[in-house]
């Protein structure tokens, strides 16, 4: 264990922000220390500002922990989207819904569009915003998340589960119709939805169109139920440009891919 020169007011300091992981304050003290020295800050100044920069960093590091749990697979803002790419994105709209104002009226979102047109972009660029306003966000894959449905279902704690889900601001259910919902998913979808109706806000992407999910979930009747539980309160947008992924593509690779 390393021992403070107790005669250096200087080292005690330094050993003590230490100590308390105050790693800002004891980055920036020597600055500080001439600051005051030179009469360029007073004492008050000086802590005042140690302690914002200490702040500051602290908060961010509560942001990137808040972002990791909340599941997203990657970080992406609206900033990073390329609107001149897939212009039948509706900007403004988006711009109006990363305000969140439609969480405050428990409304959802419905991202429609052939894959790799950014559907899963745009609902993360939203969740981020969320989490920035201090709203608990939850992110998770459609097949996974029927997958732990089904297995809480099993072990009899489907209860817990869903409750676990419902109490997010905001879920984003990521790729619905990527891979089809037997008839028990989907009862479990519904029940979800259900839990989530006029309570929470719900961001949904999927490569088919509503009137498609009848063969996701291998049901009319329960598609039908799901669906207007989450269009009745909705942003409905639908993006119909190519696939980002292949922007790149050679044309005669682009040809074959049409």
């Amino acid at each position: 264990m390393r021992t403070v020169d107790e005669s250096s007011p200087y080292l005690r300091a330094q050993a003590n922000l230490s100590e308390l992981k105050l790693d800002e304050m004891a980055a920036a003290m020597p600055d500080y220390v001439r600051l005051v020295a030179g009469g360029e800050r007073d004492f008050a100044q000086a802590v005042a500002e140690m302690t914002q920069a200490e702040v500051a960093a602290r908060r961010e590091r509560i942001m990137r922990q808040r972002i990791r749990s909340s599941g997203f697979p990657y970080i992406k803002t609206l900033a990073d989207f390329d609107w001149s790419f897939q212009p039948s994105v509706p900007r403004a709209k988006l711009e109006e819904l990363a305000t969140l104002r439609f969480m405050d009226a428990a409304e959802n979102v419905l991202l429609v569009g052939s894959p790799g047109v950014g559907k899963t972009h745009l609902a993360i660029a939203i969740g981020i915003e969320a989490v920035k306003a201090g709203r608990e966000v939850r992110f998770c894959d459609c097949s996974r998340l029927v997958e732990d449905l089904k297995d809480a279902s099993s072990r009899g704690i489907l209860k817990n589960r869903l409750k676990y889900y419902a109490h997010s601001k905001l879920l984003i259910i990521d790729e619905l119709g990527y891979l089809d919902i037997d008839e028990h998913g989907a009862d479990l979808v519904f029940q979800l939805v259900s839990t989530r109706y006029e309570q929470r806000s719900t961001i949904i992407t999927t490569n088919v169109g509503i009137g498609g999910w009848a063969n996701v979930f291998g049901d009319e009747v329960a598609a039908s139920a799901i669906a207007d539980r989450v269009c009745h309160h909705c942003s409905l947008i639908k993006i119909t440009g190519r696939s980002y992924r292949l922007k790149d593509l050679p044309a005669d690779r682009k040809r074959e891919t049409d």
